[in-house]
């Protein structure tokens, strides 16, 4: 037969057989670094090549998408950054929950540390950009070295592997969020031309529908996504960038669990049981797998269960498409006039110098002045390291720039300050920790 009823537990499929090393490779730590890494380089590739119009030509391409009254004419680029990108912030909202929830950001002993360093890390960079540009057509760009790309930083320290703490991957980890949180604060405060009054109160009944099916205990994920295709629309006419929807749409799914933990034990327990007496096959054991997947449901939240849906599709599909879209910048015949340009230096120096300087120092004034508790495990070397790698800024960088000078020359020298900034400290953010974490150096550095 074409489809035996039963297999052995070791069988393999032929289709596993394939997918398999695929699978393996989403499975490394690293993976959603390397794949946004090779995607830059396809991007830059392409755009610096002979056939370089065909690279934009593709992007500014119009695309219809609905009908009728709701019918939306965007070009491609403006779909990736305008639809796309509203997942991405969608999936950047789950985590800023879950982590204010359960995780670092839970109490203020534990997100003190992390959010007074993300201040500083956004504060210095912008303050030391307005410095360079003094004054100059570039002003609007002074919120593009704040961000952390936290795909390529954690990409990075899984590179190094056992040579980082784990505590620092997990203070690294909390500080992107709380920093993804400013940046978007940052988006809907400060890159807002204008305001459609009627658009946006829609917008914000749909969050507002949310919230209610929330409080009723509405968990399929259905229902919100129907919603928070309303809820983007109607934020995408209101002036305000639509990436903003997906954060605020995120805050109102559901974190709880409906079903008591120890009862879920029990139950599940009850159900193995009566599977395992149950003939195979028969409809006395489907029915107990159905009411094991009804409690499973229930057990987990629908923000843990959009989370893991989504992330894979974020981390290997959105994102690499963002930096491909975004990351095709002519160099050749720019590099020159980059080098002296105020935009490409003060995105440059923010990332490379204001980004870690500002990390640091906050996080070591807030410890000092016991503002904030800091890991004791960590060395402030170790720290500095983690934050000079926090100056890849990358795919927020290029996303607020894209906000800030829309298309031109401007565009052009704040993304090779991206990704020159970008490269530079994942070089010597990596070499440094490197350096100072080999065996034995880091029992005497100075602790936290």
């Amino acid at each position: 037969m074409a489809d035996n009823l039963e297999r052995s537990p070791t069988a393999t499929l032929p289709i596993e057989v394939i997918k398999g090393p695929f699978l393996r490779f989403a499975q490394m730590e690293a993976a959603s670094g390397i794949l946004l890494l090779a995607s830059t380089i396809a991007a830059l590739v392409w755009a610096n090549s002979p056939w370089a119009d065909t690279y934009h030509t593709i992007w500014n391409r119009p695309v219809l998408i609905g009908f009728g009254q709701f019918a939306l004419t965007e070009s491609a680029h403006e779909w990736v950054n305008d639809g796309l990108m509203a997942v991405f912030f969608f999936v950047v909202g789950l985590e800023i929950k879950r982590e204010v929830l359960i995780g670092e950001l839970s109490s203020f002993q534990k997100a003190a540390f992390p959010l007074i360093a993300a201040v500083g890390g956004a504060a210095v960079p912008a303050v030391l950009y307005l410095a360079i540009i003094h004054g100059g057509n570039g002003q609007q760009g002074w919120a593009i070295p704040m961000a952390t790309d936290i795909a390529f930083v954690l990409g990075v320290l899984a590179i190094l592997g056992s040579r980082v703490p784990v505590s620092l991957k997990i203070f690294v980890t909390a500080l992107a969020i709380a920093d993804d949180l400013i940046a978007v604060c940052v988006i809907a405060f400060f890159y807002t031309d204008r305001i459609h009054a009627v658009s946006l109160a829609l917008g914000l009944a749909g969050i507002a529908v949310c919230v209610v099916a929330n409080l009723l205990g509405v968990r399929k994920p259905a229902f919100y996504a129907i919603v928070g295709v309303f809820v983007w629309y109607a934020i995408l006419k209101s002036g305000i960038h639509a990436t903003v929807a997906g954060v605020l749409l995120a805050f109102t799914i559901p974190a709880r669990t409906y079903v008591d933990r120890d009862f879920f034990l029990e139950r599940g327990r009850a159900l193995i049981d009566r599977f395992e007496a149950a003939p195979p096959n028969s409809s006395e054991a489907h029915s107990a797998i159905h009411m094991m997947e009804s409690q499973l449901a229930l057990i987990e939240s629908p923000l843990h269960r959009m989370e893991h849906l989504l992330h894979p599709w974020v981390s290997f599909a959105i994102m690499p498409l963002f930096a491909f879209a975004n990351a095709g910048v002519r160099i050749w015949g720019n590099i020159v006039a980059a080098a002296h340009h105020p935009v490409s230096l003060g995105v440059a120096l923010g990332l490379f110098v204001g980004k870690p300087l500002g990390i640091w120092l906050f996080a070591r004034a807030s410890a000092k002045s016991r503002l904030a508790t800091a890991p004791p495990e960590l060395s402030w070397i170790e720290l500095f390291g983690a934050s000079w790698l926090c100056g890849i800024g990358f795919t927020m960088s290029l996303f607020i720039a894209t906000l800030a000078f829309g298309e031109g020359a401007l565009l052009d020298m704040s993304k090779i300050g991206v990704l020159s900034a970008s490269f530079a400290s994942g070089v010597c953010g990596s070499l440094f920790l490197l350096g100072r974490t080999g065996s034995g150096r880091s029992d005497n550095q100075e602790k936290v």
